[in-house]
């Protein structure tokens, strides 16, 4: 091998090394914009899911609420069927005395 031959090879392999090194520079640029768009879309996640707590939250406490509020309601229903009992057994007796 001549040192022209050897020369050129090396140039050669110099010169495949650039072009592989753009590729990896393009790629790492590529990478760093998916990586962007991974964050912002965290991000946004992280927004969404703080809204959906909020959310929970709310609905938790209204459903408290509902209940306690159905609790009150059935036990004045029962209070209302034992009155309603009592004023059937007084009508029967004034109806009794009636006859």
């Amino acid at each position: 091998m001549t040192n022209e031959e050897f020369q050129r090879i090396v140039l050669e392999e110099l010169k495949a090394l650039k072009e592989g090194q753009r590729a990896l520079e393009e790629g790492q640029r590529a990478l760093e914009e998916g990586q962007r768009a991974l964050e912002e879309g965290q991000r946004e996640i992280k927004k969404e899911l703080k809204a959906i707590t909020e959310q929970t939250a709310d609905l938790t406490e209204f459903r408290q609420e509902v209940n306690s509020e159905l609790e009150a309601n059935f036990e004045e229903h029962e209070v209302f069927k034992a009155i309603t009992g009592e004023h059937e057994v007084d009508i029967r007796r004034l109806k009794k005395l009636a006859v």
